[in-house]
Order: C-alpha cells, then sequence, then structure tokens
C-alpha cells in the first residue's frame, strides 16, 4: 500500500489490552496503534482524523503519565451530539483507539468483564471538546482541538472545489491537502489543549 511517507513520521499510541490477552492476541495484550492504522479504518487522512488521533495521543499521555494506557478502561466523553459537524468520526477515531463504544460493542464475556458498551458518549455537559476519564482511579483529562489555529482546512477543500478553481488547483489539491495534514502533526502542541481536572 502507498501512502504518503510522513505517516510514518507520526508517534504511535501503544495501549495494554487484557481482552487481547485473554483471548490470545499476544503474550502481553500490548497494542500499538499508528496513524496509517486509523487512516485505513477510516478510509482517508484529514484534519478530522488527525485532530482525533492527536486527541488520543495527547490526551492518554496526560491521563496516564508514565503508565501504559488501559485499553477497554477509558471512558470517552464528546461535547457537541453525534451528528453535529464531524464530531462522528471523531468518536470512531477514538473508539478504534481506546475501544470504548456506545450500545453496539463488545459486550463481555459472560459475567461482564471486558465490556467495552456504555463508555462512549455524545453530547456529554463537558467544557471541553473531549473528556477522558480513567475507570480505575476516576481521573480526569479534557482535550481541545484548534486546526485553525495553524491551516485553514475549508479554504484549502473549496480552492479544489469552488467555482474559481482551475485544473492546477485541482490537480495539486491531493499533496496541498496531504501537506495540511503534515502541518497539523507538526504543530500538535499548537493545536491540542490539554485541561487537567
Amino acid at each position: 500500500m502507498k501512502y504518503q511517507k510522513f505517516f510514518d513520521e507520526i508517534e504511535s499510541i501503544t495501549l495494554q489490552d487484557e481482552l487481547a490477552h485473554f483471548l490470545g492476541v499476544n503474550d502481553d495484550g500490548i497494542l500499538e496503534i499508528s496513524y496509517l492504522d486509523i487512516v485505513k479504518v477510516a478510509g482517508h487522512s484529514c484534519a478530522t482524523v488527525a485532530g482525533a488521533y492527536l486527541i488520543a495521543l495527547k490526551g492518554l499521555k496526560a491521563l496516564y503519565g508514565d503508565e501504559i494506557p488501559k485499553r477497554g478502561e477509558i471512558k470517552v466523553e464528546l461535547q457537541k451530539p453525534v451528528n453535529e459537524e464531524h464530531t462522528g468520526v471523531v468518536g470512531f477515531v477514538l473508539s478504534n483507539i481506546t475501544g470504548a463504544t456506545t450500545d453496539y460493542g463488545f459486550g463481555g464475556i459472560p459475567g461482564g468483564k471486558f465490556n467495552r458498551q456504555d463508555l462512549l458518549f455524545y453530547g456529554a455537559p463537558i467544557d471541553t471538546d473531549v473528556r477522558f476519564t480513567r475507570l480505575d482511579t476516576n481521573k480526569q483529562v479534557g482535550i481541545n482541538y484548534r486546526p485553525g489555529k495553524v491551516v485553514n482546512p475549508m479554504q484549502i477543500l473549496t480552492s479544489a472545489i469552488g467555482p474559481n478553481a482551475t485544473p492546477e488547483d485541482k490537480e495539486s489539491f491531493p499533496h496541498r491537502f496531504q501537506q495540511m495534514v503534515h502541518t497539523l502533526f507538526k504543530n500538535k502542541d499548537t493545536v491540542i489543549e490539554v485541561v487537567q481536572y
């Protein structure tokens, strides 16, 4: 599979998933999720997918510190409703990384262990874009994503589909669009704000 080479420069997210260990995926339950993995399940790379990945990357570091995040043991809340703007895409990415789902995910083995349902919430009454909560300690962190501090995704998009778009604009669009995504990753500390509770 050919893809943008800068994807390989992006830090992966490492988690421990006890369900993966229990079911024999590997010996220790350690899972490494890359941005390319997320691009594959989302089907594309854009400012929203990149932002959701960065929310997870920086939010989980703030939530767990030097510990490895526990996949399936994190509550994820999003401030906006699922069908508002691109919130559903953000939730989809965060679900893939954290294991959290609404009512559609794995319900656990007999006895309820490893349940992944009722851990993902939209339209939550929170004061940040996203909030993560550790189920073991109840520690919380909030995360805001502000891509507009460094890029203008809609301007780039309209440059290729607007009435004034030239053939050259359309031809160069894919490269310019992924350059924009690359810029977001290079400026992750600017576009992501972590709020400690």
